[in-house]
């Protein structure tokens, strides 16, 4: 179990996307979005595919830039005004949908990578992490439940197991924001329900921002969900609450979770 930081409020918004815009060309993907999420809320964006949800979640790490509106961070930071690495440091850890760990070095030096937020060999080569960190580390190993295969090389990793460990890694860095998308993609159901858990255990320490297709999923982790359409926010609450909006029926949750 992570540690649980209590210091803040759950009530207070540690992120408030302000009537944002996003351009490609001529194409509008993002149109007027505005939304808030709050200190350990599991907050799940849903709809179709294009629906500008992941988009979205670019443009939170400053993969995307806005064309209006801004994205205002802890109050006082506007993230979409800073580069992708200096968002990072700031506290927001973004996890893409692949896995991207480094499959030719062990577990445990993909984790003192994360932990050293040096993001070199070097930084693990020659220089010792300290004693604070390495407990750290260790921690986020057992709770990601890797410890005991932390000598192994990912490629020996089942893929739930991928995913627990880049997640293990954005955990290493103390994020007060997570951005994931798509977690439980190519899980089955007993991955699935482990990564259900560890979500709800990570919200005692941060935000978490979920990009997802899978309703029971959704249905199980979420505090509210968020849901798209063609670039534009169509209903916002609980699960139960926009799944009887005959709207959000008709665009997204009537096709069956539609991909």
């Amino acid at each position: 179990m992570l540690e649980n930081n209590e210091s803040g409020q759950v009530d207070d918004i540690i992120l408030d996307i302000e009537d944002i815009s996003i351009k490609f060309g001529d194409f509008k993907a993002i149109k007027h979005v505005s939304t808030s999420v709050k200190d350990r809320e599991v907050r799940f964006f849903i709809g179709p595919n294009g629906a500008g949800k992941t988009t979205i979640l670019d443009a939170i790490c400053g993969k995307n830039k806005i064309s209006g509106g801004k994205i205002i961070y802890k109050k006082e930071y506007d993230v979409s005004k800073f580069k992708e690495h200096i968002i990072a440091e700031m506290g927001i850890g973004r996890k893409f949908q692949t896995p991207s760990v480094f499959n030719g070095i062990t577990i445990e030096e993909n984790m003192e990578l994360a932990v050293a937020r040096k993001h070199t060999l070097y930084s693990t080569t020659f220089r010792k992490l300290s004693g604070e960190k390495r407990d750290y580390m260790n921690h986020v190993l057992e709770f990601t439940g890797l410890q005991d295969k932390r000598f192994q090389y990912p490629t020996r990793l089942s893929h739930g197991e991928k995913q627990w460990l880049e997640i293990g890694m954005i955990l290493a860095t103390r994020p007060k924001l997570i951005l994931l998308d798509e977690p439980v993609a190519g899980m089955g159901r007993k991955e699935t329900e482990k990564t259900a858990e560890l979500l709800q255990d990570m919200k005692k320490e941060c935000a978490i921002i979920v990009v997802e297709h899978d309703m029971q999923f959704a249905r199980e982790v979420s505090d509210s969900v968020t849901v798209f359409h063609e670039g534009s926010v169509l209903d916002e609450g609980t699960m139960d609450s926009v799944q009887d909006n005959e709207e959000v029926i008709n665009v997204y949750l009537g096709r069956g979770g539609e991909q």
